[in-house]
């Protein structure tokens, strides 16, 4: 400041100027900042009341603060389950201290941990030794009678019924093949087995279900809904055909040379008078049983058609209508009887007029399926009336699958009453695994009786 007494007049008016420079350009940066802080103000009134301006994508909305909740308690907990009653309890304690080398006394539980084990199996060989006697009134000589469930064996043979049971399972159920179920009770439990003894125990396990296959098949025959299927069967290297046919509760095979609908009309019988859900196949139409063809397979035609045809809007359009027909069948079905036959007629009705002016037309690309529609007209629809009768023929279609599994593996069968054995095998293991009984008890009971476990004589199947 004292500088400034000193200063001349052209000093003084040289300082004035850099002033007057200063201050104007700090009012035009105030200015500016004054009308950006303007703006930020409105946008920022819009953003709280709405102001019908659209939210920036940067603005991340204010949720409200939540109360917190008591934690819902599950009602299983997903931890690992402690068995209640173990075998053997083995203590762990330490006997001197491993620091410092103190021996240690006293102790409690610190904490437990369980630990599963398969104890190898032990092939026991029981020898029966038969005493005979002499009555010393009479002087006859009584020898006691060896049952079959006293043994624990069927027929004479070698090997009693818990190895034949195995030996079924594994093979008939879980499609283990022969070789290996020797190697396997070797390495498991020292047992050796040949594969004749192996055949012999499948074919005497097939002997002991007769019965119970028979029952099975007329369950079959009695049944309202019977959903029928086959696939290729090779037997003595040459083409055959496996069929089956499938209820809720049962598993039913047959191995035949042919594949004419002569066999569904032998397994079902003259007198069936349930429904029989099957494909389009042209050997269910002898069948005289009122049935119902396969939603699945013409959907699945239609889904390959229009993935085919996809630029041409008529055939799409022509596929949405008979899909929309099929969802609107398998809504929820009315309760009276009438009101569902008649909504069966009306949708007969309609896909017929969806599928006759197409279907005469040969050259169209939805024609073959137009006219298969046609072909079964009344029997597309039955499920409709009938709530019982499923739309589609996927039971069969399951119950096929592990004998198609096993075909891959073997290869097929070699003979007549190789094929006889495994259809038995399939269809007795399959109604047991269907209805949750144990595979092993009911097999072995079986042999023993001629019954599955839990399944007495004269009850229904």
């Amino acid at each position: 400041m004292s500088e400034l007494h000193t200063a001349s007049r052209e000093d003084l008016l040289e300082l004035v100027r850099l002033q007057q420079e200063q201050i104007t350009a700090l009012q035009a940066q105030v200015a500016v900042l004054g009308a950006r802080v303007a703006a930020l103000e409105q946008e920022n009134q819009q953003l709280r009341g709405g102001g019908g301006k659209a939210v920036p994508a940067w603005v991340k909305p204010n949720q409200p603060a939540r109360e917190k909740q008591e934690r819902k308690r599950r009602g299983q907990a997903f931890v690992r389950r402690r068995e209640e009653h173990p075998d053997e309890i083995q203590h762990h304690v330490l006997e001197c201290c491993p620091d410092c080398g103190h021996k240690l006394t006293g102790g409690w539980e610190h904490r437990r941990r369980q630990v599963i084990e398969i104890l190898p199996p032990r092939v026991r060989v029981i020898e029966h030794v038969v005493v005979a006697r002499r009555c010393g009134v009479c002087g006859k000589r009584q020898v006691p009678k060896l049952a079959s469930e006293l043994l624990g064996v069927q027929g004479k043979r070698r090997f009693g019924v818990s190895v034949q049971a195995l030996v079924a399972v594994l093979h008939g159920r879980y499609r283990v093949p022969m070789k290996e179920i020797r190697r396997l009770l070797r390495e498991l439990c020292g047992l050796r087995i040949s594969d004749g003894e192996i055949v012999a125990l499948l074919d005497g396990a097939v002997a002991a279900g007769e019965g119970e296959l028979a029952r099975l098949l007329e369950a079959v025959r009695g049944s309202p809904v019977v959903c029928a299927d086959e696939t290729g069967w090779r037997q003595e290297g040459k083409n055959g055909f496996l069929w089956t046919f499938a209820t809720p509760t049962v598993r039913y095979f047959q191995y035949r040379k042919t594949r004419s609908g002569t066999v569904a009309e032998e397994v079902l019988g003259e007198d069936f008078g349930g429904v029989v859900s099957c494909d389009c196949y042209v050997g269910y139409n002898r069948l005289l049983a009122e049935k119902q063809r396969c939603w699945a397979h013409l959907l699945r035609d239609l889904h390959a058609l229009q993935e085919q045809y996809a630029d041409q809007l008529k055939v799409i359009a022509w596929i949405d209508n008979v899909k929309a027909l099929y969802a609107e069948a398998k809504a929820a079905p009315p309760e009276r009887a009438w009101q569902r036959q008649r909504r069966r007629r009306d949708l007969e009705v309609r896909v017929e007029q969806l599928a006759r002016p197409v279907a005469r037309h040969k050259m169209l690309p939805h024609a073959v399926l137009a006219q298969r529609i046609q072909g079964h007209l009344l029997e597309w629809f039955v499920f409709v009336e009938h709530p019982a009768v499923p739309s589609t023929n996927n039971l069969a279609e399951r119950s096929l699958r592990p004998a198609v599994v096993a075909r891959k593996i073997s290869g097929g069968t070699r003979s007549d009453k190789g094929s006889h054995t495994k259809m038995g095998l399939m269809s007795l293991l399959g109604t047991w695994t269907l209805r949750s009984q144990p595979l092993l008890p009911a097999c072995r009971n079986l042999l023993l009786t001629g019954l599955p476990a839990g399944r007495l004589e004269g009850s229904p199947a």
